[in-house]
C-alpha cells in the first residue's frame, strides 16, 4: 500500500548497463561510419541536401557532421569533438573521429564478455599517456633558424592538408599563399585578421592575396560615379555615425502653427547634417568609411570635393581596416583629427569579376591580409574556403608548436607498434585492453588503403614489419600502392 514515488517527469525514458553501452557504441560507429570514405587524398566527397534544398558538397569531417542532425545523445558527442578539433586544430577532424569511433569498436567485445567500464577507462587513459609520451620523443622539431627550411616545411604542412581536398590540384599555388598570409600576421597569429572574399568567375589560380585589406565595395547612392576612385597617401575616417537624413516615424506628430516654424524644423535638420559633414572636410580625410549608412547627400558632397564615402561597411572589414591602417571608430565627428585617422600608400577601387572591390594596400601596421578567391559553382567556392581554412589553421599550429610527425599513417603504425611491445609487459585485463588501443590506431592506414582501393591487409602486414625492425617514418604510398619512407633532413630541420 505504499504510494507510487514519481522522480522523472512523465515521457521520461530510462535506460543502463550493458545494453545501453552497446547502445552508445553502435550509435557512435555509424556516425564513423559517415565520414569513413572521406578520409586521405582518395576520399570521396559526400554530397549533403538539407531542408531547405541547398546541396553542400564536402569531405571536411567537421562540415558533414555539423550538417547531420544526429538525435542520438551519445553519437552526439562524436559529433563535439569533429567541432572542436575544427576550432582548434583545424585539420584532422574525420581523422579523430575515426579514430574514436574504432577504439569504441575494438572495446565493444570486452563490455559484451562484462569486463567494468571502469577497468576499460583506466587502460584506455594509460594508454593515451604512454602514446603521449612516445609522440613527444620521436617527434621532430622545425629549425627556426634558417628561413628559407622553415618556410620549406610551413608550405609542406599547407600542402598536406590541402593534399586530400579539393584543390589538391592546386596545392603548389595555394601553399605559397597560404603561408604568406599567416606570416603576415602578428605575433598572437588572430585569425580574423585574414579575410577571404568569394568572387564567381575565373580560375582558381586568379586568387589573389592582398597585403591589407580588401572588401567589396558597399551600396552606394547617386553621386557615388563622380568621386575618385584611387588615392596615395590618403587619411581615413573611420565613423559610427548615420549620415542621412532620418526618415520619421510613422506614429510621430510635430504641431507647428505655421509654415515658418516648419521650415525651421527642417533646415536644423539639414544644419545638423551638413555641420557634420563640413567637419569631416576640414579634417582633411579623403576617404570615409562608415558602419552605418551614408546617404545620398552625403555621397554627393563627397563627390563635389574629391572625397570617396562607403557607408553600410561590415563590422569585420572595419576592423582589418583598423588593425592595418591604424586610426579607431569615432562616434562623433568632433574628435577628427589625425591621430584617430588611419592612412595607407595606396587606395583603389578595382574591378574583380562582376564587382566592384575596394583595395589599400601599404598599410604602415599591415599585420592583415586578405585572400580574394575566384572560381565556377557556388559550392565549389564555398569547399575553396574550407580547404584554405583548414591550410591556414595548420600553419598557425606550426608556427605556435614547433613540432612534427610523418603522416600517411606513419605515426599510427609507430604508436601501434609501441602499445603492443608495452602490452605484453603488463599483466591483467590491461594487456588485452591495450592490445585493443593498439589495433584501434590502425584504422588510419587501413582506411587510407581502403578509399585508394589497395588491399589494406597485406599493406598494413608490411608496415608492421617494417616498423617492428625500427624504420619508424614508413606510411601508405596513396600514389603507387606500395610503402613510402618519410625521411627528415640531418639536423632535423627540414623535412622531405
Amino acid at each position: 500500500m505504499q504510494p507510487q514515488i514519481i522522480l522523472l517527469k512523465e515521457g521520461t525514458e530510462s535506460s543502463q548497463g550493458k545494453s545501453q553501452l552497446i547502445s552508445n557504441i553502435n550509435a557512435c560507429q555509424a556516425i564513423a561510419d559517415c565520414v569513413r570514405t572521406t578520409l586521405g587524398p582518395r576520399g570521396s566527397d559526400k554530397l549533403i541536401v538539407n531542408n531547405n534544398g541547398n546541396a553542400t558538397i564536402s569531405n571536411d569531417g567537421a562540415t558533414i557532421m555539423k550538417m547531420l542532425d544526429v538525435v542520438h545523445p551519445a553519437a552526439r558527442t562524436l559529433v563535439d569533438i569533429a567541432k572542436s578539433q575544427d576550432a582548434e586544430v583545424g585539420d584532422g577532424t574525420t581523422s579523430v573521429v575515426l579514430l574514436a569511433g574504432e577504439l569504441l569498436r575494438q572495446v565493444k567485445p570486452y563490455i559484451e564478455e562484462g569486463v567494468h567500464s571502469q577497468v576499460t577507462i583506466k587502460a584506455y587513459r594509460k594508454a593515451t599517456n604512454l602514446c603521449i609520451e612516445k609522440i613527444n620523443e620521436i617527434a621532430v622539431t622545425i629549425g627556426k633558424t634558417n628561413e628559407a627550411e622553415y618556410r620549406a616545411s610551413l608550405e609542406k604542412c599547407a600542402a598536406t592538408a590541402m593534399s586530400s581536398k579539393l584543390i589538391h590540384g592546386q596545392k603548389d599555388f595555394f601553399k605559397k599563399m597560404v603561408v604568406d598570409a599567416v606570416l603576415m600576421l602578428d605575433t598572437l597569429l588572430p585569425l580574423d585578421m585574414i579575410g577571404i572574399k568569394k568572387v564567381p568567375g575565373g580560375g582558381l589560380e586568379d586568387t589573389l592575396l592582398v597585403q591589407g585589406v580588401a572588401f567589396k565595395k558597399t551600396f552606394s547612392y547617386a553621386g557615388f560615379e563622380m568621386q575618385p576612385k584611387s588615392y596615395d597617401n590618403p587619411k581615413i575616417a573611420l565613423l559610427n555615425i548615420e549620415l542621412e537624413l532620418k526618415a520619421e516615424r510613422d506614429n510621430a506628430e510635430v504641431r507647428v502653427a505655421n509654415v515658418a516654424e516648419y521650415q525651421k524644423i527642417v533646415d536644423a535638420e539639414w544644419g545638423i547634417l551638413y555641420d557634420k559633414l563640413d567637419k569631416i572636410h576640414q579634417s582633411g580625410a579623403k576617404i570615409v568609411l562608415s558602419k552605418l549608412p551614408i546617404g545620398d547627400v552625403a555621397t554627393q558632397y563627397f563627390s563635389d570635393r574629391d572625397m570617396f564615402c562607403a557607408g553600410r561597411v561590415p563590422e569585420e572589414d572595419l576592423k582589418r581596416t583598423i588593425k592595418a591602417c591604424g586610426g579607431s571608430v569615432l562616434t562623433t565627428v568632433g574628435d577628427l583629427k589625425d591621430s584617430t585617422m588611419g592612412t595607407c600608400e595606396r587606395f583603389e577601387e578595382k574591378q574583380i569579376g562582376s564587382d566592384r572591390f575596394n583595395f589599400f594596400t601599404g598599410c604602415p601596421h599591415a599585420k592583415t591580409c586578405t585572400v580574394v578567391l575566384r572560381g565556377g559553382a557556388e559550392q565549389f567556392m564555398d569547399e575553396t574556403e574550407r580547404s584554405l581554412h583548414d591550410a591556414i589553421m595548420i600553419v598557425r599550429r606550426a608556427m605556435k608548436n614547433d613540432a612534427i610527425v610523418a603522416g600517411g599513417g606513419a605515426i599510427e603504425m609507430e604508436l601501434s607498434k609501441y602499445l603492443r611491445d608495452v602490452s605484453r609487459t603488463i599483466a591483467g585485463k590491461e594487456q588485452l585492453l591495450i592490445g585493443a588501443y593498439a589495433k584501434a590506431l590502425e584504422v588510419i592506414p587501413r582506411q587510407l588503403c581502403d578509399n585508394a582501393g589497395f588491399d589494406s591487409t597485406n599493406i598494413l602486414n608490411k608496415l608492421r614489419q617494417k616498423h617492428a625492425q625500427g624504420h619508424k617514418w614508413y606510411e601508405v604510398d596513396i600514389m603507387n600502392e606500395f610503402l613510402f619512407f618519410f625521411f627528415f633532413s640531418e639536423g632535423d630541420e627540414g623535412f622531405y
